[in-house]
């Protein structure tokens, strides 16, 4: 299965954009479209795991955290982790290559720094 993408309510929509521009069929939801604005990062992992969708962020500092709580409660989850100072050209690619190249379940209890070094 192809990978579906959640973007927490401070993911980039510049990338989103330009994500879904590059490849009309990816399905990439946004913070508004999931109600995400103003809910903790605990329950923004909780929506994202039960519609089954990749967590994509730019939150360093306390999704990794919330993330590895999430799994040790033995609940399954995926979170991609952009840095704020990514270009938006690089965050793209690395979006679209992932979709393309991989498997939804590849990424199962992970959480992933993009862009890959």
């Amino acid at each position: 299965m192809k990978s579906r993408f959640q973007a927490d309510a401070d993911f980039s929509a510049e990338i989103i954009d330009g994500l879904i521009r590059k490849e009309p069929t990816i399905d990439f939801q946004t913070a508004d479209e999931a109600n995400l604005r103003g809910l903790k990062d605990d329950k923004v992992l909780l929506i994202s795991a039960q519609q089954n969708r990749i967590l994509v962020s730019h939150d360093r500092k306390t999704m990794p955290k919330h993330f590895a709580k999430f799994i040790q409660q033995k609940r399954k989850s995926r979170s991609f982790i952009i840095a704020q100072n990514v270009s938006i050209k690089t965050a793209i690619e690395t979006l679209l290559l992932i979709w393309v190249a991989s498997e939804h379940e590849e990424w199962q209890n992970l959480v992933v720094d993009l862009p890959f070094k």
